[in-house]
């Protein structure tokens, strides 16, 4: 009985490090997103799709050792609790190195256009998501309103943008999408955020 304790405990541990080590992928893969949209990057880009795989089969990996640790063993309370969080938290890491394919799809779009709008908000959305996604992974963050702020003001200057020139019209539109993007990254920060305190008991 003891040894099976101990390699719940294992299994637990090793579960929380791939939820670790997949914050730390999507994080990375958007930052790799925005870099690659800035400078026009389609190597880059492509690259953060093809690294998707690695973001899907690490929250998989982590789901299949939660359900084995439910199934095969009868958690307590703050253990539960544990792998509950790890449940939901790589399901919103998975669906961030979603957004960052997004986005790394619309730089591709826009590799070869010369487009300026809402260029200040989204680099700022961009840092602020990101730093949300590294608080948040840490477990020291709250929300913080400033991406949607961000996010109105950068919707406004492309609509701006489009109306007064017409022929920016599609690529401020593909920008729309990384926007929309970036926000949703906040939002996952967010997630991952509250499922952390509700682990700790501090919901």
């Amino acid at each position: 009985m003891v040894g099976m304790r101990a390699a719940y405990h294992e299994a637990l541990e090793q579960a929380r490090l791939d939820v670790v080590r997949l914050g730390a992928l999507a994080g990375d893969a958007i930052h790799a997103a925005i870099v690659s949209l800035e400078k026009r990057d389609t190597t880059l880009a492509a690259r953060v799709i093809a690294g998707d795989d690695d973001v899907d089969g690490l929250r998989r990996r982590v789901e299949q050792t939660c359900i084995e640790l439910i199934w095969k063993q009868q958690p307590v309370a703050g253990e539960l609790r544990q792998v509950a969080a790890m449940l939901e938290i790589v399901t919103d890491l998975e669906r961030v190195g979603d957004y960052a394919v997004e986005i790394s799809k619309s730089s591709i779009k826009l590799s070869d256009v010369a487009i300026r709008p809402a260029r200040v908000e989204i680099g700022r959305i961009a840092a602020i998501a990101t730093e949300m996604l590294r608080e948040a992974m840490r477990a020291y963050t709250e929300r913080d309103a400033a991406v949607d702020n961000l996010y109105a003001r950068g919707i406004e200057a492309l609509q701006d943008e489009m109306q007064a020139d017409s022929g920016k019209v599609r690529a401020g539109t593909i920008m729309l999408f990384v926007l929309a993007n970036l926000e949703r990254t906040g939002d996952r920060a967010q997630n991952v955020a509250w499922h952390t305190k509700e682990m700790l008991g501090k919901a």
